[in-house]
């Protein structure tokens, strides 16, 4: 499996980051790019009992260490493919992440109906 990039590893983010993903070694793991490997780990992940405010503030400055990340668009495929539960990956949080699994499976879905409605006309 895959080690995530945060604590002894750590997470990613950049739009610009796609032509430098075709440069980098394509036998490294995506993850030693990461700029957070370099960054506190705490940044992105919450302490126990972290009142709100401390927690949106964390977040926001641990999304801005993402935006300056070339691997940001493979940590957040990595954090959406797991998925990780817990933390800031690819410049999003779990909440975040959770959006964006939903809007993905009503995506296939509809995708999928609208296939299969296209088969259906198409046979009669």
């Amino acid at each position: 499996m895959l080690q995530p990039p945060h604590s002894s590893l750590q997470v990613a983010a950049v739009p610009v980051q796609r032509a430098a993903a075709r440069e980098r070694d394509q036998d490294a793991p995506w993850h030693t790019e990461a700029v957070c490997r370099r960054d506190e780990a705490g940044l992105f992940f919450a302490p126990s009992k972290e009142p709100t405010a401390a927690r949106l503030s964390r977040e926001e400055a641990a999304k801005r260490v993402c935006a300056r990340c070339p691997v940001m668009v493979e940590c957040r495929e990595h954090a959406l493919l797991q998925p990780e539960p817990y933390g800031v990956w690819g410049g999003l949080t779990a909440a975040e992440r959770r959006v964006v699994l939903a809007r993905r499976r009503r995506r296939d879905m509809e995708l999928k109906k609208t296939a299969g409605q296209s088969r259906i006309a198409a046979a009669g």
